[in-house]
């Protein structure tokens, strides 16, 4: 198995056991919520493998997966709680 395959691997797996977190904790959460957390976790995963195999500059690498991992932050915390204020935010 390549490098490349065992990163993405990897990164797909961590995005299944951040889902297990609030599973595991009883947050009161519902299947919507499950399946939006889902999108969002394997969704920035997949985009910091596609950056990291598109982007050979390490610093520029770096600066991707930070934007995505920012990016996914703002959703998340839109969703969750309305930071922005668009018609999309929790209660």
């Amino acid at each position: 198995m390549t490098t490349q395959n065992k990163r993405l691997i990897g990164i797909l797996a961590t995005a299944g056991i951040l889902l297990l977190i609030p599973l595991l904790a009883r947050f009161p959460w519902g299947p919507l919520d499950f399946i939006a957390a889902a999108i969002m976790l394997f969704g920035a995963g997949i985009a910091i493998e596609i950056a990291l195999r598109l982007i050979t500059k390490f610093e520029y690498r770096i600066a991707a997966c930070v934007a995505i991992f920012i990016g996914l932050a703002i959703v998340w915390a839109e969703l969750a709680i309305g930071i922005i204020g668009t018609p999309l935010a929790g209660s």
